[in-house]
């Protein structure tokens, strides 16, 4: 079946977590598959460091400088601010962060066909492991979604999950998450992306919230974790990544696993959705491996 040449292509990373549970051979293969999978643009949804040391910034950022030269989203997890600092926690959570990740901590980048949005979900005072969204960031995104051009993607990022994984490790999402989702919904977002549950879980936000709009729900895309050895549920001991695929009609996630027996990463499902309505059912999906919504 002939599909559209993509639009825009997405390498989606999250949660490397330099330090001890980084695997410096996953991390070598991500470098050598990202130039050959000819993306726009790459989104990294935080966790850069394990306990947010110097060292492991600087070992994070040299990370990036040798990912492909493309435009680049990233924002910070909870694992990006100090645990047991705790006068640099409470005073200056995300300072070595800033100095060698980014200074933006709620970028946004603006491509030609796509609008991303990322929230600091980070809490340091509050949830140091579970997250916030605030009010001023959805009003912000709000402003910034409605000043966006007609038919570009609309894309959100954050670390942190507003829908739980649909497997029985049971992750409780962020407080508000409902809230978010709603305002999203109004905003014609089309995706989320984020972190943090350490295994993939693609699917809809209708899944969990209903909400007034039947029409259209948000797509899910969570990545595992990509290169460190805290792999949970489906995805323990595991890494992943994903690729989408944004043309004027579809979006499709590639869903990327290493595998040691290939000493690099692999597709491992496919994940069709259409721009702005409910999921396509399995049977208008005839190339994915698995039907849409599905966990991987």
């Amino acid at each position: 079946m002939h599909r559209p040449r993509p639009l825009i292509r997405i390498l989606h990373l999250s949660d490397l977590h330099f330090g001890p549970p980084f695997i410096p051979e996953v991390g070598e293969a991500v470098l050598r598959i990202a130039p050959k999978l000819n993306v726009n643009a790459i989104v990294v949804s935080g966790d850069f460091t394990q306990r947010a040391k110097q060292e492991q910034f600087e070992n994070a950022r040299e990370f990036l400088s040798r990912l492909p030269n493309v435009p680049r989203l990233c924002v910070p997890g909870n694992h990006d601010v100090p645990l047991y600092r705790l006068r640099e926690r409470f005073f200056d959570p995300l300072g070595l962060y800033k100095q060698f990740i980014a200074e933006e901590l709620n970028p946004v980048l603006f491509l030609d066909h796509a609008v991303i949005v990322g929230l600091d979900s980070t809490a340091p005072r509050s949830a140091i492991s579970n997250g916030r969204i605030y009010k001023w960031q959805l009003e912000t995104a709000e402003q910034i979604f409605a000043e966006a051009p007609v038919g570009v993607a609309r894309i959100v990022v954050a670390h942190h999950h507003f829908a739980p994984a649909p497997d029985h490790l049971r992750d409780r999402s962020m407080p508000h998450a409902t809230r978010a989702v709603m305002r999203f919904v109004e905003d014609k977002v089309d995706m989320i992306l984020g972190g943090h549950l350490h295994r993939a879980y693609i699917g809809n936000t209708l899944d969990i919230y209903p909400g007034v709009h039947r029409e259209r729900g948000i797509v899910i895309v969570q990545s595992g974790t990509t290169t460190s050895r805290r792999g949970r549920g489906r995805e323990r001991e595991k890494n992943s990544f994903n690729v989408i695929d944004i043309d004027a009609e579809t979006m499709k996630i590639t869903h990327y696993m290493y595998f040691s027996a290939d000493a690099g990463f692999v597709p491992e499902s496919r994940h069709l959705f259409p721009r702005g309505l409910l999921p396509l059912p399995a049977e208008a999906t005839p190339d994915s491996q698995s039907s849409s919504g599905s966990t991987t």
